[in-house]
């Protein structure tokens, strides 16, 4: 049973996975009555999207919204409580073999008389549980990149230089965020607009980002800074 589940998690784009010996074949059938709950989800879910090419598996009490915006490659896993709102200009882009755990929000528009650009993450991308990503300006989200849980991505910052108008009525810049491939995110990290994040690098849990990140640093702090070269 065992060398069957892990030719069909293979299949689905997990490239040499193998489960755990300790796996139970009580614990594959609870595994896979759930993984078939959640394919029957996204099932429903996939006819609403502009395009998806292969299996999604949705968890419950997820909101997707302005679903004809958003493309899905191969093997999407949403966890429950997840809500996308993909309204945008551009849309949201979703390589293969992508998981988005348990209440992650990725908020697109925040009002509709700017919305924001879009979103593309690539392949082999794991988004950890209670992430928040705001899509104002655009985010780019490579490939084989990790999110620990609680990370947050800003991609707008308010205007406030004119100390006789209040700060909402100035308006906002929004340069946006790119995350290269191969990057790992700690617990907590908050990545502010404007920051690219170099291949290969690893932001310490906690941190705050506001500047760029060079390729295959390590950083930590608030604000972020370089603790060594990998």
């Amino acid at each position: 049973m065992k060398k069957l589940l892990n030719r069909l998690i293979q299949k689905l784009g997990k490239e040499n996975y193998e489960v755990d010996e300790a796996l139970t074949s009580v614990d594959i059938i609870i595994v896979l009555r759930l993984r078939f709950a959640q394919m029957f989800r996204g099932m429903l879910l996939k006819f609403k999207l502009k395009s998806s090419n292969g299996i999604i598996f949705k968890g419950k009490n997820c909101k997707i919204k302005h679903c004809r915006k958003i493309v899905v490659g191969k093997s999407l896993t949403i966890g429950d409580n997840v809500e996308i709102n993909a309204l945008s200009k551009f849309g949201v882009i979703i390589g293969d073999n992508v998981s988005i755990l348990k209440n992650t929000i990725i908020e697109c528009t925040g009002v509709i008389r700017e919305l924001g650009e879009g979103l593309k993450i690539g392949n082999h991308v794991g988004i950890a549980q209670n992430c928040f990503i705001q899509v104002r300006g655009k985010v780019e989200i490579g490939n084989y990149v990790i999110f620990g849980p609680q990370v947050s991505i800003f991609s707008e910052n308010h205007l406030f230089e004119d100390k006789n108008v209040p700060i909402m009525q100035q308006g906002a810049r929004r340069k946006g965020v790119i995350i290269e491939d191969d990057v790992w995110l700690g617990t907590g990290v908050t990545i502010l607009d404007g920051v690219v994040i170099g291949e290969g690098s690893v932001v310490a849990a906690g941190s705050v980002v506001n500047k760029n990140v060079e390729p295959y640093s390590i950083v930590a702090g608030i604000p972020a800074k370089l603790i060594k070269m990998r």
